[in-house]
């Protein structure tokens, strides 16, 4: 019977969920572990009749596996994402995991630059050649936006909204959010704009791309890593950098500056957060001013 529903859970995390591929297939991992756990101690043969004492079991079970308090987490998380479903189709009355907390994760700090070090990294920059112009206003972008890797190489000129200074993101779930962008940033990207990008021979895919690369087409999220570390490895730094690296210094040097929690988590998006309605309360000329007043290159 366990077959059944899974194949019906993933139905519906594909069909009216829209989750990803990677994404459904650890959804579907962890519940045939919670099944394969039932068959091998001769549990209830549906999923419908486990309780909260079947779920604590199962628990306790992996934990004395030894996997990881961020691997038990992540399979807890995805066992209660099925109940909700069997909750949702009238399958069970009641969530046998509602009560269920993931084992704390310890806390890890992401490695964040210094305002000198994140000048340092631009100083390698050759900007005599055209791809240190474009790395130039990559760099301003990131730092001055808090943008993940995949929102910059998607970002498109129609988003762009200069002069106004905001830029349009399609983030995480495609929820979209505007974002203030600082003086530096727009200055670097309009000189990219105008004497390195309307050189390109662009591809047509690639027309409406902020960013390209020699041959007109869109950056791969590697080619950015790829252009961060060598900069890294000329500057001297020890730190483990990656373009995330710019996004939580990005976040902590507003903070640091006086900026409030709110508005900095309306600006990186964070879906656990800010919600679309949240956003709304939000002055959009208030968000300028706290770029302006607290980011170090506002």
């Amino acid at each position: 019977m366990w077959q059944s529903y899974i194949k019906h859970f993933k139905n519906y995390l594909q069909l009216e969920r829209s989750f990803s591929g990677n994404s459904i297939q650890a959804y579907v991992r962890d519940v045939e572990k919670l099944a394969e756990y039932c068959s091998l101690f001769a549990l209830p043969s549906s999923p419908t009749q486990l309780t909260d004492t079947h779920i604590t079991g199962f628990l306790q079970y992996i934990s004395e596996l030894g996997l990881s308090a961020h691997s038990q987490a992540r399979i807890l998380s995805g066992i209660k994402g099925f109940f909700k479903y069997l909750l949702l189709e009238n399958e069970i009355v009641a969530d046998p995991t509602e009560l269920m907390e993931a084992p704390r994760l310890p806390r890890k700090l992401p490695d964040v630059l210094e305002v000198h070090e994140i000048q340092e990294l631009i100083d390698q920059i050759d900007h005599s050649t055209p791809e240190g112009t474009r790395n130039r206003a990559i760099l301003e972008v990131l730092y001055s936006c808090g943008l993940r890797v995949s929102e910059l190489t998607g970002l498109q000129l129609s988003d762009c909204h200069f002069d106004t200074g905001f830029i349009k993101i399609i983030g995480k779930g495609n929820k979209t959010r505007l974002v203030p962008i600082g003086q530096e940033a727009v200055k670097y990207c309009q000189i990219y704009m105008e004497h390195i990008r309307k050189n390109l021979h662009i591809k047509r895919d690639s027309e409406n791309i902020l960013f390209l690369n020699k041959r007109g087409g869109q950056l791969t999220r590697v080619m950015i890593f790829i252009i961060i570390k060598d900069l890294c490895k000329k500057a001297g730094l020890n730190k483990k950098i990656s373009p995330h690296t710019f996004r939580h210094s990005f976040a902590t040097h507003l903070i640091e500056g006086g900026a409030s929690l709110r508005a900095v988590q309306e600006m990186l998006g964070h879906e656990s957060i800010i919600t679309t309605e949240i956003y709304t309360h939000l002055d959009r000329d208030y968000l300028k001013q706290i770029i302006k007043e607290f980011h170090p290159r506002g």
